[in-house]
């Protein structure tokens, strides 16, 4: 009964646009020269299709916080700052969605002070995080099937315990629906 006053919202950010992909067979030359006489325009939809983009983050309620005071996992298996990005396209009666999440590194950790960056520290032991890490990623599996993971934090630098944290626990889960990568930033600067 008290439905009608329940308005269901997201924490996050919704975007849609109309895109029309002008993909001109003539090159840039003939486009630029002032002797190409303008073309006589056609229906938008057959030559130049009309796309409608939509982007929606939404952020889950579980474990939001201020970075560097909310970090990992909790003993439900929700990871700290987690968002779904998804993107969608619709061309020609056709939908097509993509969807991306991010979080924090499953696993038990912190980062103790003001200062910017402060050195971040394991809190709990391999196997306590063991069932915690377990539970997000039989949820996200359950939701997404299959998933892969991009480990984005610094493997040399002071990041590396917590780096090192997460493959120990993707390789003890051995899940065939996850796909491990790790990608250093700072290899690629």
């Amino acid at each position: 009964e008290v439905d009608f006053w329940i308005i269901p919202i997201i924490q996050g950010f919704v975007q849609i646009e109309e895109l029309v992909v002008n993909y001109n067979e003539s090159s840039d030359d003939d486009k630029s020269s002032p002797e190409t006489p303008p073309q006589e325009s056609s229906c938008v939809d057959d030559i130049h299709p009309m796309f409608l983009v939509a982007l929606i983050s939404r952020r889950s309620r579980h474990r939001a916080g201020m970075r560097y005071k909310r970090r990992g996992v909790d003993k439900n298996g929700n990871v700290a700052n987690y968002v779904e990005t998804e993107q969608l396209i619709h061309v020609h009666n056709h939908t097509l969605s993509y969807i991306q999440t991010r979080g924090s590194v499953p696993v038990f950790w912190s980062q103790v002070g003001y200062r910017y960056n402060p050195r971040p520290r394991l809190d709990k032991s391999e196997n306590e995080t063991v069932p915690c890490f377990r539970a997000h990623f039989e949820e996200q599996l359950k939701n997404y099937k299959k998933q892969v993971i991009i480990n984005l934090v610094d493997q040399t630098g002071r990041e590396k315990i917590i780096g090192d944290a997460y493959l120990k626990q993707v390789l003890l889960y051995n899940n065939p629906n996850l796909t491990y990568v790790s990608f250093d930033f700072h290899e690629h600067w």
